[in-house]
């Protein structure tokens, strides 16, 4: 992974601090994840500073996902989106900033009602569809983040409620993910999702055994881990 915008702040640059929230987001690191949050909340003017908001966002969201209780994550999404807007506001042209904000507004939908959460939905389409047209799929980092923008839209068409699903364009939305990142077999996974919905088992399968058969991206290896056991289980459920 290549990290061009260095900013220096005592004797960590933003550089520094991007690498090890990849890390950690790589090995499911609490103790890293949790080292990032505090050190950058500890430098002055941090909150003046849109890289630095960036990654304290991305940081939450995914100590949220995987690092915090059950009793804390509402409020640790909160966080990510509170962080990533301030981002927003200081660069917003931030195509990672935007998915990080429409990511963290669809899992605090999930602690809303029905009506609320529907409410909520048309944020995360702002935002996402905004990282969507921001992300240059030239930039290696911008490339993975619009892959996730692109994964996080067309679940969004797969998962809710009728009549606002619309199942070609979540597969062509997963496909067009695929098609910028051919090495995160998670994509697959959602698909296989898909597949379920339509009553299509066969590409179900297919797309399940692709996860299982496929190696991890470099920088999400304990995702792959989690998606190849979710995968395993439903193989074992089209028996």
């Amino acid at each position: 992974m290549v990290f061009l915008f260095i900013s220096v702040f005592g004797n960590v640059t933003s550089e520094e601090l991007n690498r090890m929230f990849y890390e950690a987001r790589r090995d499911y690191d609490v103790e890293k994840i949790l080292k990032v949050i505090k050190t950058i909340e500890g430098i002055p003017g941090y909150d003046k500073d849109a890289r630095l908001l960036t990654i304290l966002a991305d940081a939450y969201m995914e100590y949220g996902v995987w690092g915090a209780s059950d009793k804390e994550k509402e409020k640790t999404y909160e966080k990510a989106r509170q962080y990533a807007e301030m981002a927003l506001k200081l660069d917003p042209k931030n195509g990672r900033a935007s998915y990080i904000a429409g990511s963290a507004i669809g899992r605090l939908a999930k602690y809303k009602g029905i009506v609320q959460s529907l409410f909520m939905l048309g944020d995360f389409d702002k935002y996402i569809d905004n990282a969507i047209k921001l992300l240059n799929e030239n930039d290696e980092e911008q490339r993975l983040y619009k892959t996730f923008a692109l994964i996080a839209s067309g679940m969004r068409y797969r998962d809710v409620p009728w009549p606002l699903y619309n199942y070609k364009k979540s597969e062509e939305l997963l496909n067009a993910a695929l098609k910028l990142t051919p090495n995160y077999p998670n994509i697959y996974l959602e698909l296989g999702y898909l597949y379920l919905k339509t009553g299509e088992k066969a590409k179900a399968k297919e797309m399940f055994e692709k996860v299982v058969s496929g190696k991890a991206h470099p920088w999400l290896i304990k995702t792959h881990e989690d998606a190849v056991k979710s995968a395993q289980e439903e193989l074992k459920n089209l028996k």
